[in-house]
């Protein structure tokens, strides 16, 4: 993990460099602040994949002397196909056009939403992927 959260903490470097070059050549407060938030999510993640890096032993591709073979195995668990974010994705487009149209549009979006995560929450609880 140590290469994943340098990266990022170089990146937040990067972008604490270049906001106040932002500022002064444009005075831009909207793109600054962008810049500025960017960098303080940069720094976030960066800390928190270094606090993890610190937590989990050394993997094989850390290591200089890490072997190819040392990483075979079950690497975790990826999920099969779902049709449940595509439904969610729907549930909040009704949502979001239930603000623009009226309030009952969105309280029928609100409804199918709640359905809908709760689907996707439980999908390996029931069914063919069941735990």
């Amino acid at each position: 993990m140590r290469s994943e959260y340098l990266t990022i903490i170089f990146t937040a470097v990067f972008f604490a460099f270049i906001a106040p070059i932002y500022w002064i050549l444009t005075e831009d407060p909207t793109g600054t602040t962008a810049l500025v938030m960017t960098t303080l999510l940069c720094g976030l993640l960066g800390f928190y994949l270094a606090v993890v890096a610190r937590q989990i032993p050394a993997r094989p591709e850390d290591r200089s002397d890490g072997e190819i073979a040392e990483g075979a195995g079950e690497q975790g668990f990826f999920p099969p196909f779902s049709w449940w974010p595509l439904f969610c994705a729907m549930a909040l487009a009704t949502i979001v056009l239930g603000v623009v149209i009226g309030w009952w549009l969105f309280i029928i979006g609100a409804g199918i939403g709640a359905l809908t995560v709760s689907g996707w929450i439980f999908e390996y609880y029931r069914g063919v992927h069941a735990h």
